[in-house]
C-alpha cells in the first residue's frame, strides 16, 4: 500500500524551525506519512544533509519563478489584491496594527499609487464591513494560479499541502493550484502577530492551526474562518524552550560574548525596525550601563535585527551605527542573528541557542514589543518595552515614520500591556526607573508572566509539536 503524502511549505526561516526543528516531521513520520519539504532552492542540499531521513523528501519552492510570475503578469493588479487582503480584514478585530501599514502605503507608494489610494481606501472601508465582499476578493484571485508545481502534484499526488501562512506570501501559488486540484490546504500560524497583522488569505485554504484561542478568535472573527476548522495547537517553535534543550549554563554563555560575571546583564533585542529607529532605545541604554547610572553594575548585550542587514537600507545604517557605538563605550557588547542562507535569510533557527540562552540569563531583557516578550516570558524573566521617540523619525524623505509611542494599542502590544506581564518606558528617565525596579525586584510580575504565557502559547509542557503534527494526520 502507497503512503500518503504531505506537501510542507517552508518558505521562512521561522518554519524550517516550527516544522524541522520540533515534534512535527518526527510526529508526522511516526504517523505513517511520508513529507515532502519545499523550501528555498539554494537550500535543498542542505537541508536534505541536516535534516534528511528516511520519509523526508527535499524539494525546491520555487520562488524565483513565483516571484517572476508576480513581477510580469499583471502586476500592478497582482499587488493591489495582496495589498487589500493584508488590509481587508474585517473590523471585528482591533485593526490597529493595519492602519499603520495603511498610513505608510500612503506615505510611500509611487505618484500612480497616490492617486489610487483613495480607491484604496474606499474598497478597503468595504472590505472590513462585508463578509460577501471578502469571498468575492479571495474568489477573485484564483485567476493567478501559474502552475508552476503542476510536475510535483502529478509526481508526488498529496494528500495534504501545509503552508506557514495562509498565502500571505509567495506561497499563495503553491496553495492555489492545491485548491484547483483538490488537494486540502491547511496552514500553520508560526508568528503571534499573524493573524492580528494580515487578514484574508491568498488562497482558498480549509484548515488552520494557531497557538492560542486569541488567535482562533482573530482568525474567525477577523478573517471569516469557520470554527470548527481551526486548531489549537500552541506553538511548536517554543517546545525547546520549556524543555531547556537549548539553553547553555551562564558560565558557557557569559564566556561566549566576553561578558563580566560580576555584572548584571541587560539584554535588548532590536525590532520595528521598520517603522522607526531602534538607535534611540539602544544609545539610551548603553549610556546608562557605560556611566553605572544604574542601582548595580550591569552590561548591555544587543541583538541586532534580521532588516539590519538588507543592503543599501537604513536598516543596515543604523546597524553601522550601533557598532561604532559598542566600539566606543565600555561594558557594551554586540549579538548579530546567524543567516540560514538563500533567501530565508536571517529569520532561521541557527542560533536558537543563543536566542534561548541571552533570554534565560538577562537580568532584565528590553525590546519593542517584539514577539520576543513572549519568549522571554517563558523563560521568566523581566520585560521592558522600550519605545524612545525620534523627532521626525527617520528623517528621509519618502521614509514613512510612526512614532513607538503610537503603536501600544495594537493588538499583540495591547495584550502584553493588559497582561502586565512587563512595563514600558517611553523616554531615557523611565528606563532607567524600569531596569532599577526590575533589578532590586526581580521576582515582580512573576505570576502575570506566567498567566500571559498561559493565555498566548496554550500548551506549556512542551508538546505543541505533538499535538500540532496528530491534527495534520488527522486532515489526511
Amino acid at each position: 500500500m502507497t503512503k500518503k503524502r504531505i506537501f510542507i511549505s517552508a518558505d521562512h526561516g521561522l518554519a524550517v524551525v516550527y516544522f524541522l526543528q520540533t515534534d512535527v516531521l518526527p510526529t508526522l513520520l511516526q504517523g505513517g506519512v511520508e513529507v515532502v519539504l519545499l523550501t528555498d532552492d539554494g537550500l535543498v542540499e542542505q537541508i536534505q544533509r541536516r535534516f534528511g531521513q528516511p520519509g523526508l523528501t527535499v524539494e525546491g519552492l520555487r520562488l524565483r519563478q513565483a516571484r517572476h510570475y508576480f513581477e510580469n503578469h499583471d502586476h500592478s493588479l497582482q499587488y493591489w489584491l495582496h495589498f487589500l487582503r493584508w488590509m481587508g480584514g474585517s473590523r471585528r478585530i482591533n485593526t490597529n496594527a493595519m492602519d499603520g501599514h495603511l498610513r505608510q502605503m500612503q506615505h510611500e507608494t509611487s505618484r500612480r499609487g497616490k492617486l489610487l489610494m483613495p480607491f484604496i481606501r474606499a474598497a478597503t472601508a468595504l472590505l472590513r464591513n462585508s463578509a460577501p465582499a471578502r469571498r468575492a476578493l479571495i474568489g477573485l484571485q484564483m485567476r493567478y494560479t501559474p502552475q508552476i508545481y503542476r510536475d510535483l502534484f502529478e509526481k508526488y499526488q498529496p494528500s495534504l499541502v501545509v503552508a506557514s501562512t495562509p498565502g500571505w506570501r509567495l506561497d499563495r501559488y503553491l496553495l492555489r493550484e492545491a485548491a484547483q486540484r483538490g488537494v486540502r490546504t491547511a496552514t500553520a500560524i508560526i508568528g503571534w502577530d499573524n493573524p492580528s497583522s494580515y487578514r484574508l488569505p491568498g488562497a482558498p485554504v480549509d484548515y488552520a492551526t494557531c497557538w492560542s484561542e486569541i488567535q482562533k478568535e482573530e482568525l474567525v472573527l477577523g478573517s471569516d474562518w469557520q470554527p470548527e476548522r481551526v486548531n489549537i495547537g500552541g506553538i511548536p517553535t517554543y517546545d525547546g524552550y520549556f524543555r531547556k534543550q537549548w539553553q547553555m549554563s551562564r558560565e558557557e554563555y557569559f564566556a561566549l560574548h566576553g561578558l563580566d560575571p560580576q555584572r548584571k546583564l541587560l539584554a535588548y533585542a532590536s525590532s520595528f525596525v521598520t517603522f522607526a529607529p531602534n538607535y534611540p532605545n539602544i544609545e539610551a541604554l548603553a549610556r546608562l550601563v557605560a556611566e553605572e547610572r544604574l542601582v548595580q553594575p550591569a552590561q548591555l548585550l544587543i541583538r541586532l535585527h534580521p532588516n539590519h542587514f538588507i543592503p543599501g537600507s537604513l536598516y543596515e545604517k543604523e546597524a553601522y551605527r550601533v557598532r561604532q557605538l559598542v566600539r566606543e563605550l565600555p561594558h557594551v557588547h554586540l549579538v548579530e542573528p546567524v543567516p540560514l542562507g538563500g533567501e530565508l535569510g536571517y529569520y532561521s533557527g541557527e542560533d536558537m541557542p543563543e536566542k534561548s540562552s541571552m533570554m534565560a540569563h538577562a537580568d532584565v531583557f528590553l525590546t519593542v514589543y517584539s514577539t520576543m516578550v513572549v519568549e522571554t516570558a517563558i523563560h521568566d524573566r523581566p520585560i521592558v518595552s522600550v519605545c524612545i521617540d525620534t523627532p521626525g523619525g527617520w528623517n528621509t524623505p519618502g521614509k514613512f515614520s510612526l512614532a513607538l509611542s503610537e503603536i501600544a494599542e495594537w493588538p499583540t502590544h495591547l495584550r502584553f500591556r493588559q497582561a502586565g506581564a512587563g512595563r514600558v518606558a517611553l523616554n531615557a528617565d523611565q528606563v532607567c526607573e524600569a531596569v532599577n525596579f526590575y533589578l532590586t525586584q526581580p521576582n515582580a510580575d512573576r505570576e502575570a508572566r506566567r498567566r500571559f504565557v498561559e493565555r498566548e502559547v496554550t500548551f506549556t509542557d512542551g508538546s505543541a509539536g505533538r499535538r500540532t503534527a496528530e491534527y495534520l494526520l488527522s486532515l489526511v
